[in-house]
């Protein structure tokens, strides 16, 4: 009686579903300190992203929010939504090299529990209305499952060779 041959498989190559820093360093024009994004998990063209944000102590803002008593600013939660959502935008726009997603406005912000050293932010954006130059988004971001912060965002693509003094509206 002969011995079985064992079947040998190899595994196959991981599928990429995300988007890693390197990539994220092409799409978002934001860097250390104020590149509050570091992967993106999920990305449905011009529907939703979902992205995670590494809270560590040796945040720069920690240093003075609060001594004693690290919490991650509220403000840069939602930046963090801003910059999730024009992420997803910046991905369809072909000269995205020459132009900037900023900020025209924030509604509904809503901060329920701090997010701390150690935490890691899961960030879900979902599109309610978009143009090729604008775009409303809600976002939430969450630690654990569970709602930390939430945001309706409001942003437009504007030239990034608009001078300074041309520019009423916050870089998101």
């Amino acid at each position: 009686m002969t011995e079985p041959t064992p079947i040998t498989t190899s595994e196959p190559e991981p599928v990429k579903t995300g988007i890693d820093i390197g990539d994220i360093f092409k799409i978002l024009p934001h860097r250390y300190p104020f590149l509050l994004i570091d992967r993106v998990v999920e990305l449905e063209r011009m529907k939703s992203i979902v992205a995670l944000k590494n809270v560590t102590i040796t945040e720069p803002f920690f240093q003075g929010h609060f001594p004693n008593k690290p919490i991650m600013p509220g403000v840069l939660i939602v930046e963090a939504i801003a910059q999730a959502g024009g992420l997803l935008l910046l991905t369809e726009v072909p000269n995205r090299d020459e132009m900037l997603m900023v900020f025209t406005g924030i509604e509904k912000a809503r901060f329920r529990r701090p997010v701390v050293p150690g935490d890691q932010l899961r960030i879900e954006v979902v599109v309610k209305a978009w143009r090729m130059t604008a775009a409303r988004l809600e976002g939430k971001a969450y630690v654990d499952g569970k709602v930390a912060a939430e945001a309706t965002v409001t942003c437009r693509l504007v030239p990034r060779s608009m001078s300074a003094g041309d520019a009423t509206v916050e870089e998101a």
